[in-house]
């Protein structure tokens, strides 16, 4: 009885040439180089991304742990505000008492806004530093 598998050496002779056969090992070899390759970039840049969103978070934190600072700041100006009002005796000394709060409180908000901006441009350089890091080793500058 003859073989019937269709695949079989002795149905269907063929022999891979020694050319095709190296072209195939060289392009597996280059393609094993080229994954280890990337994969050594994209550990290096998971830690980048890391380091990046722990620095973020970090500075979220602070940025809001800022902004309750202030809203509790204006509440309890807002509350001592009302509270001398209810003691003044005539309008010209509400008119004063109004004045003086809101001067202070002008002067407050911008005080405020500068800490803002200041802890933003604080939390983005510090988040940009791994960044930075990262890419001045990927970019090494010629001698």
């Amino acid at each position: 009885m003859a073989n019937s598998d269709p695949f079989s050496a002795s149905v269907i002779p063929f022999e891979v040439p020694e050319q095709m056969r190296a072209f195939a090992e060289k392009g597996v070899s280059q393609a094993r180089d080229s994954y280890a390759k990337f994969k050594d970039a994209a550990e290096t840049h998971n830690g980048t991304i890391e380091a990046v969103f722990t620095t973020a978070s970090k500075g979220a934190s602070e940025y809001s742990a800022k902004l309750m600072e202030i809203m509790k700041a204006n509440t309890t100006a807002s509350l001592d505000f009302a509270q001398e009002l209810f003691s003044v005796k005539s309008p010209t000394e509400a008119m004063e008492l109004w004045t003086s709060h809101a001067k202070k409180q002008f002067e407050t908000f911008t005080a405020q806004t500068k800490q803002l901006a200041e802890l933003s441009q604080k939390v983005a350089a510090e988040t940009a530093e791994p960044i930075k890091a990262s890419a001045s080793k990927l970019f090494k500058p010629a001698a």
